[in-house]
């Protein structure tokens, strides 16, 4: 009998139910065959059974029949893709800041949603059929942002660069920054926050608390580019890992939400005097390697958040001038362990000469 599959979630999938995984990397297993598989215990996470509105979580394990079990036959046909308008394949163009023959970086507009949802039926992952080449083949969403974020999204155009741009945000080698204005100026110039985080109980996974019992890892590095008294500061974020909601959550638990994020700041998260009631978080900067070199975008401002931090006295080439931290790649499991035996072989050796040493002085002696 052939072995189950096995895949691991990444940090990009952190958060979104089961069925939502599927469709975004395997869209040939239909939910009927989700559901099947649900009934019968061939539906596993982390080694227990799942149903396909399960909430999933980074590192977790998803278990699946193996490839010839899969009933295809019973697969209903792909659902036909709603037409765009000629409206709604400018607007998703005009998104478009680069572009190589392995992905488009677009710059997603605040108040978009990156997916669809039981309420949400325009979203970006439907205009991308405007991004289809020739064949028909459209581009593939490897990561996302919050529908009220705006900034550098990366696509994917063939399903070989979706698996290896999915490597390098699991591999924690992609750099993304991110500009917010945030109520109040934090303590010093820099700093970072390691607060792990977990879904909030009673908000049905959408909100995220710091919990050191029950959070995941989390950690996000900070830098202040310029300040507007006590009032409010321009900072810079790059989140070394990639939870739901990280850096606004992150950002609030340390007493300085972002301005215009009522979910994470309450009423405090805003500010008077003209400042657009909007959250003002922007993926200003996304550095990934590709298979054809590396990606390096900047993602121009939306109106509300260039008007926000003009209104308050600040100097866009201010921000333009922090350097890029560019992270080593992950070590495997593996790779950790050759250094650890390296490691044991040369103090053994340490060892062997000690007593060598210590053998010719006593004969010596």
């Amino acid at each position: 009998m052939a072995e189950p599959r096995t895949f691991t979630v990444s940090e990009d999938d952190d958060g979104i139910r089961l069925d939502r995984w599927f469709k975004r990397h395997a869209p040939d297993i239909s939910f009927n065959i989700l559901s099947r598989w649900s009934r019968t215990g061939q539906l596993k996470l982390n080694g227990k059974r799942a149903t396909p509105g399960d909430r999933i979580e980074a590192g977790q394990t998803i278990q699946i029949p193996a490839a010839e079990a899969t009933p295809t036959r019973s697969a209903r046909p792909e659902r036909k893709r709603e037409p765009l308008t000629p409206e709604e394949e400018e607007l998703v163009r005009e998104m478009v800041i680069y572009e190589d023959p392995s992905a488009f970086v677009l710059n997603k507009p605040p108040g978009l949603a990156t997916q669809g949802g039981t309420k949400t039926h325009f979203h970006l992952d439907k205009l991308l059929d405007g991004l289809a080449d020739d064949e028909g083949s459209r581009p593939k969403l490897v990561h996302r942002l919050d529908k009220d974020t705006s900034g550098a999204l990366l696509v994917a155009k063939t399903a070989r660069s979706a698996g290896h741009f999915a490597k390098s945000f699991s591999g924690r080698t992609a750099r993304k920054v991110y500009w917010a204005l945030v109520v109040g100026v934090p303590s010093g110039d820099e700093g970072l926050i390691d607060a792990p985080l977990a879904k909030q109980p009673g908000t049905g996974g959408e909100k995220m608390h710091v919990s050191e019992e029950h959070g995941l890892p989390a950690k996000t590095r900070w830098r202040i580019v310029d300040r507007a008294g006590n009032r409010a500061a321009w900072v810079e974020l790059q989140p070394l890992t990639g939870r739901t909601h990280q850096l606004r959550a992150h950002m609030a638990a340390i007493g300085h939400p972002i301005v215009g994020d009522a979910k994470y700041g309450g009423p405090e998260a805003f500010l008077t005097g003209g400042i657009s009631r909007k959250l003002h978080l922007h993926a200003r900067r996304i550095r990934i390697d590709a298979p054809g070199g590396v990606i390096d975008v900047t993602a121009e401002l939306p109106p509300h958040i260039a008007e926000s931090l003009g209104t308050l006295g600040f100097e866009l080439m201010h921000g333009e001038n922090m350097p890029l931290d560019v992270a080593k790649p992950s070590q495997t499991p593996e790779a950790k362990q050759r250094k650890a035996n390296a490691i044991a072989r040369d103090r053994r050796r340490g060892r062997r000469g000690e007593r060598r040493g210590r053998s010719q002085s006593t004969r010596r002696g």
